[in-house]
């Protein structure tokens, strides 16, 4: 079977650039043949600040939204994460989704689309510190987008089209890691 990858739209702000961008990405991954692909926005599963009283390494969920985010997550076997940077991280809504769960995670794959001003470089640097904990394996091929150069007026995302390539760069690396850590699940 082909592996399953989720392209994650990180932000729930209003007027977000991460949709445009996440569709994007979803695009061009869908002209390939080697993997499928699901566009996951983490909107649509409403999480609340974290609110299961138990830690999610315990894989005891309580909450409806808790297991209908689990049992997406679980799912797929990479995901690409779409983020932007704020204050020289990734968003709260993206943390907070990350971190309702454990398990779900595990020996899996992740790849990182990122814009701001200096490309989201340090949100996806905080990210790949989080994947480890989660154990989740990381590609070194990343997309970096600029608000300055890939967005007209900070908002209408305009990609050069040098990050066509970037993309299916790191989505070659990311299906690569996530069918060969299939075996680890599967054990």
């Amino acid at each position: 079977m082909k592996p399953k990858v989720a392209v994650i739209i990180g932000s729930t702000r209003p007027g977000r650039n991460g949709e445009a961008v996440a569709k994007w990405v979803y695009e061009i991954a869908q002209r390939r043949t080697d993997a499928e692909f699901e566009l996951v926005d983490i909107a649509d599963y409403h999480l609340p600040h974290l609110d299961e009283p138990v830690p999610p390494s315990l894989h005891q969920y309580g909450k409806p939204h808790t297991h209908a985010w689990a049992k997406k997550i679980a799912s797929f076997d990479g995901f690409v994460f779409v983020t932007p940077e704020y204050n020289h991280s990734t968003s709260g809504a993206l943390k907070n989704a990350i971190d309702f769960l454990y398990q779900e995670w595990n020996n899996k794959a992740a790849g990182f689309v990122s814009y701001g001003s200096a490309g989201g470089a340090r949100a996806v640097e905080h990210l790949r510190l989080v994947m480890a904990e989660l154990q989740i394996a990381t590609v070194r091929a990343q997309v970096m987008l600029s608000l300055f150069t890939d967005f007209e007026n900070f908002s209408v995302f305009k990609p050069a089209p040098q990050h066509e390539a970037e993309v299916s760069l790191m989505l070659g690396q990311l299906i690569a890691w996530g069918s060969a850590l299939k075996s680890l699940r599967a054990a």
